[in-house]
């Protein structure tokens, strides 16, 4: 008997094969299809919901202030605070972007965080101005998003305003407290011995913290049951303008800051300490024609005056013009007062040009001239040399030094009182020489 086998083909094998496959792939891609629509419609769910808790009708959702000052104090740190309430029932996502003002030069202020239901957040920053004038803030916008994170939402927390910088009032009332309280050392200002008898009885006051001990009242004392002390003032108000200089020269920036700005700081805390000292303070500015002019006051509201009037002062692009000055100088003030010029000579050529009009206001006035020294020159010269063209710039720099110094000897050669300051110390050397005036009665 013969016993016949089937063979079967590898191709039969392959065919098997692939039909196998195409019957698992075509489970599998029914199961890929129902999945892929359940996943859709899960997705599709969350963003209604998101929808529905984030642009939900009727009821608050969220709301937020920004907290400025009244006014910001140039050059100095100024604090900004921001709250934000969640009244939805969820916990959300929030990012902040603040729209500050261009002066500031900040593109990417940027704050993020999670607020609960009904819970507050609250977070503070700072902003240091180096320019006066109109600062313009726009939206405060908070961005909002559930845990899912599908959505976002833009909300307008805060609407722009517009915040005034003025001169350093923090300055101004850092030196008023300090002069008040006798401790004006602390800062640098000079206790300068006062020659001969100049001062006459005023009142009778609550003693303070500092008070010359010799000045106690003990009648008073006894019959208050506290310390009480006795009020001098000088015999008589003198007259103290700051005329400042808005001309091209003062446009010069340090740490930030122009030079006008440090001349219009410290003017206004010698106008201050002025007032606290029982003298009046006045005001000019000028560059090539005379700008403004208040008259030498003290009342209450004369300082707000002052800082109202400097607050948007700006340098120009032409020279000064001091014969315009002393023009003004002669038919507005016939009283002799203290004048204190804040300018900025780069030359001594520059300083012979300006010298006869700095001679006839100093015949009928005590004339300060109150000029900078340029830092950056100062920095140059102290680099170590590494060939010769560094050589030659620090003796180039060296000149305008020595020249500088040339400056306040040919001033004072010609009767006219100097200061040659750096700007971050310009305040308190222009207050040490109000007071040593003062105090050898020379105002």
């Amino acid at each position: 008997m013969t016993i016949q086998s089937t063979y079967l083909r590898p191709h039969f094998y392959y065919g098997l094969s692939v039909l196998v496959v195409l019957f698992l792939l075509g489970h599998f891609w029914f199961l890929f299809f129902i999945t892929g629509l359940v996943a859709v419609a899960v997705f599709f769910s969350l963003v209604v919901i998101d929808i529905m808790i984030l642009y939900r009708r009727g009821g608050r959702i969220l709301e937020g202030n920004r907290q400025l000052p009244p006014r910001f104090s140039n050059g100095d740190k100024n604090n900004v605070s921001v709250e934000l309430m969640n009244f939805l029932p969820v916990r959300i996502r929030c990012e902040v972007i603040d729209e500050l003002p261009p002066q500031f030069q900040i593109r990417n202020f940027y704050r993020k965080g999670w607020l609960s239901p009904g819970e507050t957040w609250s977070f503070n920053y700072s902003l240091r101005p180096v320019e006066r004038g109109e600062y313009h803030f726009g939206n405060l916008n908070v961005y909002i998003s559930t845990r899912q994170g599908f959505l976002s939402r833009r909300i307008k927390a805060a609407a722009p305003v517009m915040v005034k910088v003025y001169p350093s009032f923090v300055q101004m009332r850092k030196f008023e407290i300090m002069a008040i309280s006798d401790r004006l050392s602390e800062v640098g200002i000079k206790k300068v011995r006062k020659y001969g008898h100049q001062m006459e009885f005023d009142q009778i006051r609550e003693y303070i913290k500092g008070d010359d001990i010799r000045t106690i009242n003990w009648k008073a004392t006894a019959r208050r049951a506290q310390l009480m002390v006795n009020q001098y003032q000088d015999e008589k108000s003198q007259q103290v303008f700051s005329l400042i200089d808005m001309g091209r020269t003062m446009k010069m920036p340090f740490n930030g800051t122009s030079l006008l700005d440090y001349a219009i700081n410290t003017s206004l805390v010698l106008a201050n300490i002025a007032m606290l000292k029982h003298d009046k303070a006045g005001l000019i500015t000028f560059n090539e024609k005379v700008r403004c002019m208040l008259p030498a006051r003290r009342e209450p509201h004369h300082l707000q005056t002052i800082m109202e009037m400097l607050y948007n002062q700006q340098t120009g692009f032409l020279e000064h013009n001091l014969e315009a000055l002393y023009a003004v100088v002669r038919h507005k003030i016939p009283q002799r007062s203290l004048l204190v010029l804040y300018t900025n000579f780069e030359s001594l050529k520059s300083a012979h040009r300006e010298m006869p009009f700095l001679r006839r206001l100093a015949s009928n006035h005590l004339l300060m001239v109150v000029f900078f020294e340029n830092t950056e020159i100062e920095k140059l010269i102290h680099n170590q040399a590494s060939d010769v063209e560094d050589i030659y710039r620090q003796t180039i720099a060296e000149k305008f030094m020595f020249d500088k110094k040339l400056i306040v000897k040919e001033l004072e050669r010609n009767g006219i009182h100097a200061i040659l300051s750096k700007p971050g110390k310009l305040t308190v050397a222009t207050i040490n020489k109000y007071l040593e005036f003062k105090a050898r009665g020379l105002i």
